[in-house]
């Protein structure tokens, strides 16, 4: 994928004040500490477009970027970081909810689970609300620099079995130190979106 520009639009915690639903739009969701921003910036070759903190649950509202003038990466607020102020938490459930059931042009979630954690009640909660509104997803597991070859496939298979996948469904392995990772998912977004962006996206 050829990322040509990639620019912020705006932040929103309602609807009211999204942007207008014309691209096709990939959301990234995960927990506050699971290098969702990172992975971001690294897809689009940016340091700094997606805000890094080494303070979790500083994304607290909705950030949209247009990528290439053709679709949108949506990135939700984290979750499930215990520091964040408890209205603060609350407000993420209904905010994300709401996202994924009225945004008609959202073509598919990508789930950002950190390969060492087991994945959280939020995450569950997450996965359900996306089978509920027939939403694709993808399964991401970041920071896979950090655990051996062994070690990831016993991670892997454990997570799988955690979200009520078959042992042996492939997730991808990604790591925003290495960029391992990189195209494989870049080829899955761009499957997600190429109906409407064309095949130059």
């Amino acid at each position: 994928m050829r990322v040509l520009s990639a620019e912020f639009v705006l932040s929103a915690k309602a609807s009211a004040h999204y942007p207008p639903a014309v691209l096709p739009e990939i959301a990234f969701a995960g927990r506050s500490n699971v290098g969702k921003s990172s992975l971001i910036n690294t897809l689009l070759n940016r340091k700094g477009l997606a805000r890094t903190s080494n303070t979790p649950g500083r994304t607290q509202e909705i950030n949209f970027f247009r990528v290439n003038d053709r679709f949108a990466f949506i990135d939700l607020p984290g979750y499930g970081y215990a520091k964040v102020p408890e209205s603060i938490r609350k407000q993420w459930g209904p905010m994300v909810e709401t996202y994924l059931r009225e945004r008609g042009t959202l073509h598919l979630v990508v789930l950002i689970l950190d390969v060492r954690r087991d994945p959280s009640e939020e995450d569950l909660q997450l996965i359900h609300w996306l089978r509920r509104y027939l939403i694709p997803f993808l399964v991401v597991l970041t920071k896979t620099d950090k655990v051996s070859k062994n070690a990831f496939s016993t991670r892997r298979r454990r997570i799988a079995e955690r979200i009520g996948f078959p042992p042996e469904t492939p997730l991808v392995a990604f790591s925003a130190k290495t960029g391992a990772g990189k195209e494989s998912l870049w080829r899955e977004i761009r499957k997600a979106v190429e109906a409407d962006a064309g095949p130059e996206c």
